[in-house]
């Protein structure tokens, strides 16, 4: 007979992990599934962390974080490192995260399969094991968080080891001196503003006439020219058209613009990991690109079945996966818990400089025809901006036109990713200007620019209201 439990997880990156730790620690007999040798999914193997890592390094091995604030110059290191010492630390951290998932799990007393799993039937799962015998276990509830890997247009030659997706790059064979990177989301730009930072000549090919379209036209402005004064060649409206191989990759353009570069980096975005499931076999459609369709408690259409974090498409965020996961097994074992996802979600995005963003933007609110004031403050007039050298960081908060509450907050600069949970908490608590202005800060810090930005939105609204045409009596 096979064995059985409360709950089945299928895939160990953040949704896996913490829907299973969710439902263990209400008391439920949980057991995970994970396919590949290591834990931790994408996320701690090949996107996430290992991305954010290398990122870090190249910051340190290029003179950005320097900035020759100490007339000393760092940028020499660059032409010393190798592949070995740009992926060191990246091991590192994989290593490290593999095994706290493994301590997290062992903790809530999950049982952890090791092997393939596919549906037998809706409440049995078989269980490839590596060199092991097949076998099967049932649940009452099952989770699918199998995640994502990067899509592959057909017409790339992903067969030459100089063209890479989102997940091989981070397997480079050796620091090249030119990159094409096509695709200018999140990643594409990402990845483009690391390796421009260890002095590699990067050319990013977008398809339409802006990077990063979830992100605020005037903070996408600002990355687009941040990076093209770090040396990435931006070409908007253009895309691939043919590739020769040879010497070096040639590569013609819709436009008939011609690159020849060492190396290619595909993002064209992923794909739900879900091939090998056999959903067919339970009714359980998924889109072109894999991904489930679940309602707003991550059921899918058979009801004790859920799916959680990138296998079910956007945001394709980490920290809303693991809030998904966890929100579906309050559901499924009606554990009087929390019960809705938070009301507003932040983006981060690693490029250099950071991006970061809650809520509306201007052209949202534009649309919505809600009336909105804007303030803003300068990492160029911040006490702690200036000593950290970012001359081109701002923040960006929108508040209704007439009460005064947040409606968004963006930002481009040093720690945005961090910064902008004051304007997130902010959101959630449903506050306005007055709260800033009412907030005493650290100094020098960047936290300070909420208080001027809030400030420069009631000025604002003050010259709007004197410049109104009194009324006549």
């Amino acid at each position: 007979m096979p064995e059985k439990f409360d709950l089945i997880v299928i895939g160990s990156g953040p949704a896996g992990e913490k829907g299973a730790a969710q439902a263990a620690f209400f008391g439920k007999r949980v057991a995970l599934v994970e396919r590949e040798p290591c834990l931790g999914g994408a996320a701690a193997n090949t996107g996430t962390l290992p991305s954010k890592t290398m990122r870090e390094t190249a910051l340190v091995l290029s003179s950005f974080r320097q900035r020759q604030l100490y007339h000393l110059d760092f940028r020499g290191l660059k032409e010393q490192v190798t592949v070995r010492d740009f992926l060191g630390r990246e091991r590192i951290v994989k290593e490290t995260e593999r095994a706290r998932v493994m301590e997290n799990l062992r903790r809530h007393q999950v049982n952890v399969y090791m092997g393939d799993a596919s549906f037998v039937d809706a409440h049995t799962i078989a269980i490839q094991a590596h060199r092991c015998p097949p076998f099967e276990i049932k649940g009452d509830v099952v989770l699918i968080a199998t995640g994502s890997y990067p899509f592959r247009p057909t017409h790339f030659p992903f067969h030459d080891s100089r063209v890479y997706d989102s997940d091989t790059i981070i397997n480079l064979h050796e620091i090249p001196a030119t990159m094409l990177v096509v695709g200018g989301g999140v990643v594409g730009c990402e990845y483009a503003c690391m390796f421009a930072a260890l002095g590699i000549q990067v050319t990013l090919v977008e398809k339409r006439d802006r990077l990063i379209s979830s992100l605020d036209e005037e903070i996408a402005q600002s990355l687009t020219k941040q990076m093209e004064a770090r040396g990435v060649k931006v070409i908007l409206g253009d895309s691939e058209k043919s590739i020769d191989i040879g010497d070096l990759l040639e590569v013609e353009l819709e436009s008939d613009a011609r690159l020849k570069v060492h190396t290619i980096l595909v993002s064209a975005g992923r794909c739900g990991s879900t091939e090998t499931l056999g959903l067919d076999k339970l009714g359980i459609a998924t889109n072109p690109r894999g991904q489930i369709k679940v309602n707003k408690q991550f059921q899918t259409s058979v009801p004790h079945i859920y799916a959680a974090g990138d296998v079910i498409g956007n945001p394709s965020l980490a920290s809303t996966s693991m809030e998904q996961a966890r929100l579906a097994m309050v559901h499924a074992f009606d554990l009087k818990y929390r019960e809705q996802l938070a009301s507003v979600l932040p983006y981060g995005i690693y490029t250099i400089p950071e991006c970061s963003m809650v809520g509306e933007t201007e052209e949202s609110l534009t649309e919505k025809k809600v009336p909105y004031i804007v303030g803003k403050a300068q990492y160029v007039q911040n006490a702690r901006g200036q000593i950290i050298g970012d001359e081109d960081g701002f923040l960006k908060l929108l508040f209704h036109a007439e009460d005064m509450k947040l409606l968004g907050a963006h930002m481009i600069g040093e720690q945005a990713t961090e910064i902008i949970h004051i304007g997130l908490t902010a959101m959630l608590a449903h506050a306005g200007a007055d709260l800033f202005i009412q907030t005493c800060y650290n100094y020098p810090t960047l936290s300070e620019m909420y208080k001027y930005a809030a400030y420069d939105a009631l000025g604002k609204k003050a010259a709007k209201q004197k410049a109104r045409p009194a009324a006549k009596k």
